[in-house]
């Protein structure tokens, strides 16, 4: 895998992992959150893992059915992608 695109994926991971703390962090504090679309923009853009890891280190959208479910199924396809892509 290319160093640079192994360096992209913890990049966005990181930020995705960083969403979900900032946004427990700003619900807890009764002030502006940040929106569902965004934390799944991190997630989609190959963030998936990250942003899971959050939820489940913050404790932040456990409960919530779309990221309980659509969290796991977005890193087994992200996982597929990038094997993939490893492959060629």
């Amino acid at each position: 895998m290319n160093i640079g695109l192994l360096v992209l994926l913890i990049l966005v991971n990181g930020y995705g992992f960083f969403l979900m703390g900032e946004d427990k962090r700003r619900a807890k504090a009764h002030k502006w959150r940040i929106s569902e679309a965004h934390l799944w923009s991190a997630a989609v853009l190959f963030g998936a893992a990250g942003s899971f890891l959050g939820m489940q280190y913050f404790r932040h959208k456990t409960k919530h059915a779309a990221f309980q479910i659509g969290m796991p199924a977005l890193i087994v396809v992200q996982l597929i992608i990038v094997g993939y892509m490893y492959l060629l």
